[in-house]
């Protein structure tokens, strides 16, 4: 097989060893009893699947379910459950009207209810009850976005604008207990941080916000201001937590499947955290050091990158890496390079990410395309989609941070 043909059946081992249907069900072995009824909240780029799982498993014993999830990521009915679609990466009118359907289902509970809330990536959008006007909050996610600000300092700002995030929504299930099985898409697995943490203590504090205003000088109203300055809850009762997985395993399970094709796989990281140009350029440095070592081997990088905005094209953080990287592999032989978002989706666009090989340089060259020039365009996928360079999934049901991995033949 060739270099690429290999690289989609790592891509598929490793999306699918974090399916999460069986962590899932191994985390309701756990469940605490319920005495009165149960109640289920699913929010997520992984909701649907997440809650069909639940649902496959507890069956009638949910009474009423409320599922948030991005466009075109519900597969189908659920039973016991109401689905819905709403905006990711930046909330709309779907992700607060979703979300109140789920504040009025937990709404007069008795402390022998519980709440199941089965919590992945993408929540931060899609599970939102606003304090300050929609177009006001959407704006400060687009700066917070455009500015290369990382996902743990979003998510410190949404939590003071909002109703549900940073502990709120477990009060409002008071005096129910909560029981959160969360699926982690943040570096180090921080539960507060994920999906802005709505049934977690916020570890961050009104200084941090504040700092985070005046590091990327975000254009905010007095309103904003006033929210900012309120601390956040910092203590919950009746709140039980499991995580079920993370990019660790992501890695793992592309490390498994690299050897059993013949690769020797070496894990460099699973906490990546950089500008992801600069990501891409290190990767193929890697690969002008070892490309005629005499050995197939495979680089893997596990985490969560970030773009800074500096034009007005069409891409995302994977597809960003793979194409800075086809800029210092061009001319290598047996060389090639993907980065794919494990929940199927990278940015705004359709596709999970990048693929790239020795040849995509010059094909891009001979359409009259500068590597470079497109990047500071932030225009990665018009110039991918030329050479056969996105990797489309589709909604994957699953999101645990990105994987990236440089296979040499």
């Amino acid at each position: 097989m060739g270099i690429r043909e290999d690289a989609k059946l790592i891509i598929d081992a490793s999306i699918n060893s974090a399916m999460p249907d069986n962590a899932v069900k191994k985390a309701l072995k756990q469940i605490p009893d319920c005495k009165g009824d149960m109640y289920l909240v699913a929010i997520g780029k992984a909701a649907w699947q997440m809650a069909k799982a639940a649902s496959d498993e507890l069956k009638d014993r949910i009474k009423d379910g409320v599922c948030i999830t991005k466009y075109e990521h519900v597969k189908g009915d659920i039973q016991g459950v109401r689905c819905y679609e709403a905006g990711h990466p930046v909330l709309d009118d779907n992700s607060v009207s979703a979300t109140r359907e789920a504040l009025k289902m937990v709404q007069n509970l008795t402390s022998d209810d519980l709440v199941i809330f089965l919590v992945s990536g993408g929540g931060s959008a899609l599970f939102e009850d606003p304090l300050v006007s929609l177009s006001e909050l959407q704006d400060i996610n687009k700066q917070l976005l455009a500015s290369g600000a990382d996902i743990t300092e979003i998510n410190t700002i949404r939590k003071r604008l909002s109703g549900v995030k940073g502990g709120k929504f477990a009060k409002l299930c008071e005096p129910a207990r909560v029981f959160s099985i969360i699926l982690s898409d943040i570096i180090g697995d921080p539960l507060d941080m994920i999906a802005s943490g709505p049934a977690y203590p916020d570890s961050a504090t009104t200084e941090d916000a504040l700092e985070i205003v005046r590091r990327y000088d975000l254009k905010i109203s007095d309103q904003v201001k006033e929210l900012i300055n309120k601390e956040t809850p910092k203590k919950l009762e009746g709140v039980d937590t499991c995580v079920t997985g993370s990019v660790k395993q992501l890695c793992d399970a592309a490390a498994c499947k690299c050897k059993a094709l013949g690769y020797k796989p070496i894990i460099l990281t699973a906490s990546l955290d950089c500008e992801a140009r600069e990501a891409g350029k290190f990767i193929s440095a890697i690969a002008r050091e070892h490309a005629y070592d005499g050995e197939s081997l495979a680089y893997i990088m596990g985490g969560e990158t970030v773009v800074h905005l500096t034009g007005k094209g069409l891409g995302g953080r994977n597809q960003e890496i793979a194409l800075s990287a086809a800029e210092g592999i061009g001319g290598l032989r047996e060389v090639c390079v993907f980065s794919v978002g494990s929940d199927g989706t990278d940015g705004p666009t359709d596709a999970a990410g990048g693929i790239v090989d020795g040849e995509t340089k010059e094909a891009l060259k001979q359409k009259g395309i500068n590597i470079l020039d497109v990047l500071a365009d932030n225009d990665s996928y018009n110039a991918l989609k030329l050479v056969e360079g996105l990797v489309i999934t589709g909604p994957t049901g699953t999101n645990v941070n990105d994987v990236t991995v440089l296979l040499i033949k």
